[in-house]
C-alpha cells in the first residue's frame, strides 16, 4: 500500500509541470496576449544571411625574401624584390551548410625568391656567399590552393587562409665576387627548377559591395631545397629552403549577391506563394 501511495504522490506532482509545459508548446505565440510593458522593451535583432557566392581579384605587393639553410649561413639580409602579383578566385562556402565562415582559393602568382648576406663593416666584404653570390634573385610562378576562412562585421572583414602551393623557377639573377660570370643569369645542373611547399595569409577586407579592397600579410615557407642535398659532398648534405615574406594590396570582385535573397531565391519565393509549395517546387 504504501509504494501505490508513492505512485500517485508521483503523479499528482507530475500533472502541474505537464500543464506548464503544454503551455509553451504553442506553434504562434499570440502578441495580443503579452502586456505593453513587456513589449516595449523587447529588442529584435536582424541577422543578415552570408550566402554562398564566388570573387575573383587581382593582387600586387612587395616580397622581401631570404632562406633557410642547413649548415646554417649567418647574416643573412632579406631581399626586396618588388611586382609580386596573384591572379584569386574565392569561393566561400558553408562548413556543414550551417557556418558561413569558410572559403576555398585557387590562383596564380608571379613572384621571387631570393637570398643575401650582409656586409662586414670592418672588412667591407660578405659575410657568405652562396656558391661565390652574395645577392640573388629568382622569378617564380605558382599555384597556390588554400582554405581559408573570414569573419564578417561590416563594411570590414577578417580573413586568414593556409595551404600549399606548386611552382616552377623561371630565371636566377645573381652576382658577388667569386660568382662565375656563366651563372649570372643561369641555373647550375645541380638546382632544382621546379618548386612546392607551404603557404598562409592573414590580413582584412573593406566591403563596398560588389567591389571589395584586401590587404593581407604573406608567409611562403618552400619545402623543395634550391640544390641537390649531396651536389658539394656525398657525406654531408646541404639545403637551401626559400623563405618569402610578402605584402599585397588588392581588389576583388564579387560574382554573386554577398548577403540577402539571391534572384534566385526570389523568383523561388514568388513562385510559392503563386502556386503553394509542393515537392517539385520545394526540390
Amino acid at each position: 500500500m504504501t509504494e501505490m501511495k508513492k505512485l500517485i504522490l508521483l503523479i499528482l506532482l507530475a500533472i502541474p509541470a505537464a500543464i506548464d509545459a503544454s503551455a509553451f508548446q504553442k506553434d504562434t505565440l499570440d502578441i495580443d496576449e503579452l502586456p505593453g510593458e513587456y513589449l516595449d522593451t523587447v529588442k529584435v535583432y536582424r541577422k543578415r544571411l552570408i550566402n554562398d557566392y564566388s570573387m575573383i581579384g587581382v593582387n600586387y605587393g612587395v616580397a622581401f625574401c631570404n632562406m633557410s639553410f642547413n649548415p646554417s649561413r649567418h647574416n643573412r639580409a632579406y631581399q626586396m624584390c618588388p611586382n609580386h602579383i596573384s591572379v584569386m578566385y574565392t569561393h566561400y562556402e558553408k562548413l556543414f551548410d550551417r557556418y558561413a565562415n569558410f572559403a576555398f582559393h585557387i590562383g596564380l602568382e608571379y613572384s621571387h625568391e631570393g637570398a643575401g648576406f650582409k656586409i662586414d663593416p670592418d672588412t667591407g666584404k660578405y659575410y657568405n656567399n652562396i656558391d661565390g653570390a652574395t645577392k640573388m634573385q629568382i622569378e617564380t610562378m605558382s599555384i597556390p590552393v588554400m582554405a581559408g576562412f573570414h569573419v564578417d562585421a561590416a563594411p570590414a572583414k577578417f580573413q586568414g587562409a593556409v595551404g600549399v602551393y606548386g611552382g616552377y623557377r623561371k630565371s636566377i639573377e645573381r652576382s658577388g665576387e667569386g660568382l662565375d660570370p656563366a651563372y649570372e643569369h643561369a641555373f647550375r645542373d645541380y638546382e632544382y627548377r621546379f618548386d612546392y611547399g607551404l603557404e598562409g595569409s592573414a590580413g582584412f577586407a573593406f566591403m563596398i559591395d560588389p567591389i571589395e579592397i584586401h590587404l593581407n600579410a604573406m608567409i611562403r615557407w618552400g619545402w623543395q631545397s634550391l640544390y641537390e642535398p649531396d651536389y658539394y659532398s656525398q657525406y654531408y648534405y646541404r639545403y637551401a629552403y626559400p623563405l618569402d615574406i610578402i605584402v599585397t594590396a588588392g581588389i576583388h570582385f564579387q560574382l554573386g549577391k554577398r548577403s540577402g535573397k539571391t534572384s534566385a531565391d526570389l523568383r523561388k519565393q514568388a513562385k510559392e506563394i503563386v502556386y503553394g509549395t509542393t515537392e517539385d517546387t520545394a526540390r
